[in-house]
């Protein structure tokens, strides 16, 4: 399911939906500390993209065409084959974007040879995500679609070797429209627009999330979501299995 083109369908809502929420930036900031230039590997419309960024790579020209002005220069490429000499950045930054890569293994490679110092990637641990209420009470073929995309974090942290794993909790009023970025604000996954800019949902058919947007819908009015969750009601920021993973070189 990774495709190299497929932001080309699914990333035309991104410009709209998938802004930076400061505080998971904050936490990419940090992990880049000390980094004077970083290539940004994946790097879409260039959310999170700190100021040190020297280049970003990205294969979709959808994508590259939704990024603001002032953004970093950008070229059309892809992880597996990088368009940048060995050790010429300090650090190589992947955010929400290795599971889309076709081969894995080749992008982290490649991240390697380009960097001198650090690789930074933000990614989810799919073990964590698959107990989000949405994947588990209402969208079950939402929950197929994120096994098949999602890469096994001890896969991930096999290929990298010695890493530093750090949990991104999720802010209750996040302003990333990633996939669990409402968890407080179930309505917003009744918004297709919103639902257009996630993986998850985006590369599911309509057809096999219609029945749970339905049950979704009439649980909000009765008030059935709110008495199941209140719990969530009370809280700031979830743990969804969002991480954080630095390496040092």
């Amino acid at each position: 399911m990774r495709g190299v083109t497929r932001y080309d369908s699914t990333g035309r809502t991104y410009a709209r939906t998938r802004r930076s929420d400061p505080r998971i930036g904050a936490r990419i900031e940090h992990a880049l500390r000390g980094m004077s230039s970083v290539a940004d590997i994946g790097a879409g419309t260039g959310s999170y993209e700190p100021q040190r960024t020297v280049v970003a790579i990205d294969p979709s020209l959808v994508m590259l065409g939704q990024r603001p002005p002032g953004s970093a220069p950008a070229i059309q490429g892809v992880a597996e084959r990088l368009p940048l000499q060995s050790v010429s950045v300090d650090a190589a930054l992947a955010v929400l974007t290795v599971h889309h890569w076709h081969d894995l293994a080749g992008g982290l490679a490649e991240m390697r040879r380009v960097a001198r110092r650090r690789l930074v990637i933000l990614t989810w641990d799919p073990a964590v995500f698959a107990e989000f209420w949405l994947l588990r009470e209402y969208l079950p073929a939402a929950a197929e679609t994120d096994g098949l995309l999602a890469v096994p974090m001890d896969e991930l942290i096999a290929l990298l070797g010695e890493v530093t794993v750090t949990p991104v909790p999720v802010p209750h009023d996040c302003a990333d429209g990633f996939g669990g970025a409402f968890w407080r604000r179930p309505q917003a996954y009744l918004s297709p627009v919103n639902r257009a800019g996630m993986s998850m949902l985006a590369l599911t058919p309509e057809a096999e999330l219609s029945e749970g947007l339905s049950r979704l819908r009439a649980d909000l009015a009765s008030g059935a979501w709110a008495e199941r969750h209140r719990d969530l009601l009370l809280r700031t920021e979830l743990d969804l299995g969002y991480r954080l993973l630095t390496v040092d070189l």
